[in-house]
């Protein structure tokens, strides 16, 4: 049991965990906001496959700061894209939870249910190279007509 719970811990930082690299800045709401919205567009524009391929670019405009966009499946929350850990690409995280319960996926999930497809899920998890979970806010968008949503949070 206590090998499943680590295992699950690694597989957790590793997705959330960004590049040291950007450790000085932080990503704000609004920047948040519109990095997600600017991949929904691309997403609609040139196609879910094109998004896609940007939205993983390590080195592409949607990672930024301390932050990046990342995609996922809303029926199941299945890993898309993801700029920083390819190797998350295929895996189901609902079973991801914070230290108060919440299960974060399951919450990302559901807002492919609401009526305007977006919305923000609030959770504990430890900054970049923080072992102390602080508190995050990340943003999720339905792209329409697809079985695509794009995230990105930022921390207080």
């Amino acid at each position: 049991m206590k090998t499943k719970f680590w295992a699950v811990m690694v597989v957790l930082l590793s997705f959330i965990s960004v590049n040291t690299s950007f450790a000085g800045e932080h990503a704000t709401k609004d920047e948040v906001i519109s990095m997600v919205q600017k991949a929904v567009k691309m997403a609609q524009e040139q196609g879910k496959d094109a998004a896609l391929a940007e939205v993983a670019d390590p080195h592409g405009k949607f990672v930024w700061k301390d932050t990046y966009v990342f995609a996922l499946n809303p029926a199941d929350a299945m890993t898309l894209a993801h700029p920083v850990k390819p190797k998350l690409v295929g895996k189901n995280l609902l079973h991801i939870k914070d230290i108060n319960g919440v299960m974060i996926f399951v919450e990302f999930a559901k807002i492919a249910k609401y009526p305007e497809g977006r919305g923000w899920v609030d959770y504990m998890w430890p900054k970049p190279g923080e072992k102390k979970p602080s508190s995050k806010h990340t943003y999720i968008e339905v792209v329409p007509g697809e079985d695509v949503m794009m995230g990105s949070g930022y921390y207080e």
